[in-house]
């Protein structure tokens, strides 16, 4: 599903208003955090609103190989925006010393948290970047191959640094994930993941799921065809 909001504060509220109906509808509810700075403004508004945050888990879809309160970390992030929100994230354990050893125990945990509901996630917002990445899932990295577990270290040379990502098989197994992309900047990629299908690991997580929505602004619908519009 496409929703194409006017700007990137209307994305904002319609991605929040996902989250809420998810905590509302769902006992229990699991809620895959992305990382970057689109979602921030997402954040802002679900931490100025009154939410069950006592019956959800909060999880990172990705995150930095740093520790918590690295500049660069997710969590840091998102602990600062939501406040006591995030004393329901769970942070990957960066004291471990190691990253395929901080996936792991990760992966164990999101097992644990996703068991009541099946084994699968309820909701996973997640983000595009200018090279099609997602998550933390770039072009040409060896994570897009892995099918057996769910949560990875992927070594991105682009970067020059490891990072910690959820696999195609568990965003796959998502009952709904939602793209959040606002800007010109991201318009061309867009484009090339809507109307050309071309098969960057966002487009991948894409076409693997059951239920995605792309809610975009203007900016970033730009390119795309009037009949996809």
């Amino acid at each position: 599903m496409l929703v194409i909001k006017p700007h990137a504060a209307a994305v904002a509220e319609a991605a929040a208003a996902i989250v809420a109906e998810t905590i509302q509808q769902t006992g229990g509810s699991t809620v895959g955090l992305a990382g970057g700075s689109t979602p921030e403004a997402t954040y802002r508004v679900l931490a100025g609103g009154t939410h069950d945050w006592d019956r959800v888990t909060l999880w990172l879809g990705d995150e930095r190989w740093v520790a918590p309160d690295h500049p660069d970390a997710n969590a840091g992030t998102v602990t600062r925006i939501l406040g006591s929100a995030a004393d329901r994230l769970l942070v990957p354990r960066y004291d471990l010393g190691d990253p395929h050893a901080a996936a792991a125990d990760y992966a164990t945990k999101l097992a644990a948290a996703f068991a009541d509901r099946d084994g699968r996630p309820d909701l996973v917002l997640l983000g595009i970047g200018d090279d099609g990445h997602t998550a933390s899932l770039f072009p040409g990295t060896a994570a897009l191959d892995i099918v057996d577990r769910d949560y990875v270290a992927n070594w991105v040379p682009a970067k020059k640094t490891w990072r910690l990502t959820a696999t195609l098989p568990l965003l796959w197994s998502a009952r709904r994930i939602v793209f959040i992309v606002t800007g010109e900047a991201k318009s061309s990629m867009i484009a090339r993941v809507l109307d050309g299908a071309e098969p960057f690991p966002a487009q991948m997580v894409a076409a693997g799921s059951d239920d995605v929505t792309w809610l975009l602004d203007e900016a970033a619908a730009s390119q795309l065809t009037e009949t996809r519009r």
